[in-house]
């Protein structure tokens, strides 16, 4: 695809709202003033479910990780990173650091980590990303204004706080952070006290992800994660008191010997705490992918009606506590700035999950990291030693990435208004990708129409809106529109969608 083709797509904005009831807009007075906004409700059909329960991408990006090839390398990055800011177009800048040490293994965890309590390691793996740094700012061109920055890993604070802050002194020595920007870390309670979360805040930081899963001390000790709830809450009154201005807690279902009423009583203890965001995961259960959950007794699993039934009872509490649904596994408090931001359409999905920034530019560092130039994605090597290697040679270590084309970013942005709003508007798509909807898509909305007939969507020549109990599997009504899904359908590497 030539650069200004690109620069049509991104320039021409695209609808992305739904429509709002009388009722729905009368209890919601902070929405703004358009006929094109709604607040997703939720409506489990345990039927549906039970039919639709395959699995499937996240949609983190479209296309999906899997789908990047190596065939993109270090000098096509480059290319790009030189045509960031032509035309006058400049999208907003995100950083991505990846930091991948635990000092203890959880079961369950299929993220990139190492796991060690050799800090030297660490310790030379952050000169490395301070090299890395140093190669990927100056590509940036003139613009280096950060408006949102997350750190994950692994666990970040693994590292000592003078480590995080030789570290934030080199990414401030290449780069200007916006003072009313979003800066993100995720924290492991369990070595982390209250003297080190004022440290982050003087930082800068003032957004954090705790990981909780379960407060159970069966269920933690079938993972390997002793995490007590007084160390957590804690972390969690550090933050409030050293200007964190948001707070999210990770639970999972479906651990080993989790019950409805071990799980209910977390909850409940999280609710009391207040988190202003909530995420429940479904435990992805691939001993084949991730090798640490060899270690798990699945006979230590709830069952299928089990796993349904702890989900249900998380959205039962969850909503009727306060929390908006927001998509996914994601909830919010009403207030939060992901449930405003849904409310009035600008809610934004990319590799951190839901996000309140429109598309930005994202510049992925650190082992295995993935970012997003312009109509690209790249990652880098997933290997520290590949990692290192090519970082000791001068060079970016970008291992494969993706160019989109025409169609990958028309069917993002059709995956995109669906995953965040429920719905799409098949004019205003139209006319942004000069198309005609349902000729383009005959196949794909031939196929929804047994979504349709099930009460899971409904569609007219305007938009596709995705029902309230159809919104738990969105994901499923997404897959009919991933092109590369329909060419191979190949989904075992995925986790289940429910």
């Amino acid at each position: 695809m030539q650069f200004g083709q690109w620069l049509i797509y991104v320039k021409t904005a695209i609808s992305k709202r739904a429509i709002l009831t009388p009722q729905e807009f009368n209890n919601n007075q902070d929405i703004v003033t358009t006929p094109n906004t709604v607040i997703p409700t939720l409506e489990v059909d345990l039927d549906l479910i039970r039919r639709f329960d395959g699995r499937g991408p996240r949609y983190t990006s479209y296309p999906t990780a899997d789908r990047f090839v190596e065939s993109y390398n270090a000098e096509a990055y480059q290319s790009w990173m030189a045509r960031r800011n032509v035309g006058g177009i400049v999208r907003p800048l995100a950083l991505y650091l990846h930091l991948p040490f635990c000092s203890t293994l959880c079961f369950y965890c299929g993220c990139n980590k190492i796991v060690t309590r050799d800090r030297s390691k660490g310790t030379v793996y952050l000169n490395y990303l301070k090299e890395e740094i140093a190669l990927q700012t100056p590509l940036l061109g003139g613009d280096t204004k950060v408006r949102q920055m997350h750190w994950g890993g692994g666990t970040p604070n693994f590292f000592l706080i003078d480590e995080v802050n030789d570290l934030m002194a080199s990414l401030r020595d290449h780069v200007e952070f916006d003072p009313s920007g979003e800066y993100s870390i995720e924290i492991d309670p369990r070595s982390a006290d209250a003297e080190y979360v004022a440290g982050l805040g003087k930082l800068g930081f003032n957004r954090m992800s705790i990981g909780v899963q379960d407060f159970d001390p069966d269920v933690q000790r079938a993972v390997h994660r002793i995490q007590s709830e007084e160390e957590t809450l804690e972390v969690m009154q550090a933050a409030r008191e050293h200007g964190f201005t948001g707070i999210n807690v990770d639970l999972i279902y479906g651990l080993p010997k989790q019950t409805l009423v071990s799980f209910e009583r977390t909850i409940e203890r999280v609710i009391s705490a207040a988190p202003d965001r909530i995420a429940v995961y479904n435990y992805a259960h691939i001993p084949s992918l991730f090798k640490p959950q060899q270690r798990i007794n699945e006979a230590d699993l709830p069952s299928p009606d089990t796993r349904l039934k702890l989900l249900m009872l998380a959205i039962q509490r969850l909503t009727g506590a306060g929390y908006q649904y927001i998509g996914m596994d994601h909830f919010a408090k009403s207030e939060d700035g992901l449930a405003v931001a849904q409310r009035k359409g600008l809610l934004h999905r990319n590799f951190q999950g839901y996000s309140t920034h429109a598309d930005c530019d994202l510049l992925a560092l650190g082992v295995s990291a993935i970012g997003n130039i312009g109509p690209t994605y790249s990652q880098n090597h997933r290997g520290l030693e590949d990692y290192y290697h090519t970082l000791d040679r001068g060079e970016l270590p970008v291992m494969r990435g993706l160019e989109l084309s025409a169609d990958d970013l028309l069917r993002r942005a059709v995956i995109g208004a669906l995953m965040c709003h429920f719905a799409l508007d098949k004019g205003s798509l139209s006319i942004a990708y000069l198309i005609d909807f349902d000729q383009y898509f005959a196949p794909e909305l031939e196929e929804l129409r047994e979504m349709e007939a099930l009460g899971m969507l409904e569609m007219n020549t305007q938009e596709i809106r995705v029902t309230a109990k159809g919104r738990l599997l969105v994901r499923n009504v997404c897959m009919v529109f991933d092109r590369y899904l329909r060419q191979d359908q190949e989904r075992r590497r995925y986790s289940r969608v429910i």
